[in-house]
């Protein structure tokens, strides 16, 4: 009975900025659960790696280009997705960008660029899915990758970390409106992982150490510690939670 309640056999997922990373490594872990998955990145060409590794499982994977922040498009992407796979049951909210600067220099256009992908972008992927959702008997499940940055403040990420405690706030205020539809709407906050975004900075091998000696269990994440996280959320072992948030960072929050 365990086994089955993490079972996504039969499910259809879409997961924004799949092409590497953590949006590669979730795309897997549902598809390793028995889901169907539609992935997007700005460049569909890049999407290939993740497409072959998601068939090789034995699962269905749809890819289309999509820019977050071309809200316009979103419904033509969700639209094409529903047409192919005949439902959506699952949204992860995972594509993001993050520059990190003095915020003394920080521009509009960079505001713009960091809260358009991270919040508004996520907005209304989530207003998208929950319209085809709140149709289906079987409701369905909308994870947002929040961050540290939702909890703690971090200077020279100040657009970013305003941008995921927004989104922290919308998954809230999302989960609460929507539930009487049968969707739930959590999200999880990843603490170190060393992803192509964040290259640059595990480079630096002084700052890798004082991190590493900040994370209690003294080791970065996975790609198995965030996949693990969102296939519970995406999956009826998570049925009676919403608008939640958990942190997938060895207990850095707890420690600080």
């Amino acid at each position: 009975m365990a086994k089955a309640m993490f079972d996504l056999t039969g499910k259809v997922a879409v997961v924004t900025g799949a092409s590497r990373g953590l949006g590669q490594w979730i795309a897997l872990a549902l598809a390793e659960a028995g889901a169907d998955v539609c992935i997007t990145a700005r460049d569909e060409s890049s999407l290939t790696e993740t497409r072959q590794k998601i068939e090789a499982l034995g699962r269905v994977c749809i890819t289309n280009a999509q820019d977050v922040t071309d809200i316009s498009s979103i419904d033509n992407t969700l639209s094409r997705f529903e047409s192919i796979t005949g439902a959506i049951d699952i949204l992860v909210n995972n594509a993001g960008y993050e520059q990190v600067s003095p915020s003394l220099d920080v521009d509009e256009q960079t505001w713009d660029k960091i809260i358009g992908t991270n919040l508004k972008g996520a907005f209304f992927w989530s207003q998208g899915a929950a319209r085809r959702m709140s149709r289906q008997s079987r409701g369905g499940s909308i994870i947002n990758l929040c961050s540290l940055t939702s909890y703690v403040g971090i200077p020279t990420a100040v657009p970013y970390g305003s941008s995921k405690s927004g989104l922290l706030g919308m998954t809230r205020a999302l989960s609460a409106e929507w539930a009487p539809l049968g969707i739930r709407v959590n999200a999880v906050a990843p603490g170190y992982f060393r992803t192509a975004m964040t290259e640059d900075f595990y480079q630096d091998g002084s700052w890798a150490e004082r991190m590493i000696d900040k994370i209690p269990q003294k080791r970065f994440g996975d790609a198995s510690d965030i996949g693990g996280a969102v296939v519970f959320l995406a999956s009826s072992a998570s049925a009676y939670i919403t608008g939640q948030c958990i942190p997938v960072d060895g207990g850095f929050l707890a420690s600080i």
